[in-house]
């Protein structure tokens, strides 16, 4: 299964809540879910019941399009999480939250975390001094994440040091905006995420 390239606001308005897929969007009255409230497409003249799975697939699918994962990605993530003592769903989300990509984007690198994951696959990211190129690479506690020296002459990298700060950074990671680096403090505890996705229904999914 390839990206979504449609319209990702389209996929807001199916989800009915804001996946922020669309950056600084988002966070103003020109989202698509401020201005429609319906999904997209023809609305029945009466709205069917979601059974328990259909509950259980949607939740799935918005976790994918909030992290920008194909479902091998997610399955794989299932299972490793699977594999550890304690609650699937809690440490599945953990892992969600460890991308780079993520990260680059938590730490306010980029608007979005699609944008992030393109900043991280054209090499501007460098982790503990060594560039890093995979998104899905799995930060741990010390990690310092950072800007190549070279990458510091670009637009893009102006433009992120002007906006600077945008969002609140969680209480796991940290950033100097001296010289624009973030800090793995700790890994993320589920208190510490603000994702809006219920880890639960994705794991009765996959253990059906």
């Amino acid at each position: 299964m390839a990206r979504y390239t449609d319209a990702v606001c389209r996929l807001c308005r199916r989800a009915g809540v804001k996946l922020f897929l669309k950056g600084e969007r988002c966070y103003t009255p020109r989202c698509g879910v401020e201005k429609r409230r319906k999904p997209p497409g023809s609305q029945p003249l009466r709205r069917r019941r979601v059974s328990d799975w259909g509950l259980q697939l949607r939740e799935k699918q918005k976790a994918k399009q909030i992290y920008g994962v194909l479902e091998k990605q997610f399955i794989r993530y299932y299972s490793e999480a699977q594999r550890r003592p304690g609650m699937t769903g809690p440490y599945m989300l953990e892992l969600l939250e460890r991308r780079l990509d993520n990260i680059v984007y938590r730490l306010n690198f980029a608007d979005s975390r699609s944008q992030a994951r393109q900043i991280v696959r054209h090499g501007h990211i460098i982790v503990n001094g060594r560039k890093v190129d995979i998104p899905s690479y799995r930060v741990k506690p010390e990690d310092v994440i950072g800007w190549k020296e070279t990458s510091k002459k670009t637009g893009i990298y102006n433009q992120i040091v002007a906006d600077i700060p945008k969002r609140a950074l969680p209480n796991w990671i940290s950033l100097n905006q001296t010289d624009m680096t973030g800090t793995v403090l700790s890994l993320p505890e589920p208190t510490d995420i603000d994702t809006a996705v219920e880890m639960r229904l994705i794991v009765e999914h996959y253990a059906r």
